[in-house]
C-alpha cells in the first residue's frame, strides 16, 4: 500500500499553504507524519490511499503492528512454459515474503492442459501466483510481480493493448482478482536469465515433477 500526506502548514506570522508527498510506504508515511506533527506548525494533515481513503495515525499504527504478524513485503517470480508438440502449459511460481520477523519462500508449479499458447501460459501462472496468495491471506497491500514476459507485463501495465481475446479475458481475470484481495500490483519485466527460479518451476511441471513447498530462509 502506497500513502499520499497532504498538509496545511502554517508560519509563525500566520500565512498558511498546503503540500502534497509524493507516494510513500506505510512506515515512511508514518515517520513523516508524525514529525510534521512535532513541528505545531501543521495546522491539518491528512492521509491517502490509491482508493482515496483516508487514514489516521493512529491507523496507520495499528496496521502496521497487524501487518507484522502477516505476509508483507511480498515479492513474486512467475513463468509459464508452452509444449508446442504435446500443447501442455507448465506453470512456475515462486513467492518470498517477511512474517514475524522472518523470511520465506514458497515455490509451487502446475501443469495444465488447456491454453493454446506461451504468452496464455504466462498468464496462467500470473494466475496461479494469485491463487497462491489469496491462500496466504495477503490483501490490501502492495506486491511486487516479476516476470520476463514482455507481453503479459506490458499488457497488465498498460503499455500494450490486449488485441487476442484469451489474453485480454486472462488480463481482465488477473485484475478482477487483484481488486477482490485488494493488492497493488508493481510489474517488474527481467530478463529469463534472471528468471530461473520460476523457469526451472515450469519446465519441471512440463515434465510431470510436481513442487510445492515453503521455507524459511536463513540470512
Amino acid at each position: 500500500m502506497k500513502l499520499t500526506i497532504e498538509w496545511t502548514y502554517k508560519t509563525p506570522k500566520g500565512a498558511t499553504t498546503i503540500f502534497r508527498s509524493e507516494p510513500m510506504s506505510v512506515e515512511h508515511t508514518l515517520m513523516i507524519a508524525e514529525d510534521l506533527e512535532r513541528t505545531g506548525r501543521v495546522k491539518t494533515i491528512e492521509i491517502m490511499d490509491e482508493h482515496d481513503s483516508t487514514w489516521m495515525i493512529k491507523e496507520l499504527k495499528k496496521y502496521i503492528k497487524e501487518m507484522e504478524t502477516e505476509p508483507h513485503n511480498i515479492k513474486v517470480y512467475f513463468d509459464g512454459g508452452f509444449d508446442v508438440q504435446t500443447k501442455g502449459s507448465g506453470l512456475g511460481v515462486a513467492i518470498y515474503y517477511e512474517k514475524d520477523g522472518k523470511s520465506y519462500r514458497l515455490r509451487r508449479n502446475a501443469y495444465v492442459s488447456s491454453l493454446d499458447s506461451n504468452n496464455e501460459a504466462e498468464y496462467a501462472a500470473l494466475h496461479l501466483s494469485l491463487v497462491e496468495l489469496e491462500l496466504m491471506d495477503v490483501h490490501h497491500q502492495t506486491v511486487r510481480f516479476i516476470g520476463d514476459s514482455q507481453v503479459v507485463i506490458n499488457q497488465l501495465n498498460g503499455e500494450w493493448p490486449a488485441y487476442e481475446q484469451n489474453l485480454a479475458s486472462w488480463a481482465d481475470k488477473i485484475e478482477g482478482k487483484l481488486h477482490s484481495l485488494g493488492i497493488i500490483p508493481e510489474y517488474e519485466l527481467i530478463s529469463r536469465k534472471q528468471n530461473t527460479e520460476a523457469d526451472r518451476l515450469a519446465t519441471q511441471a512440463l515434465q510431470g515433477t510436481d513442487i510445492s513447498g515453503e521455507i524459511e530462509l536463513q540470512s
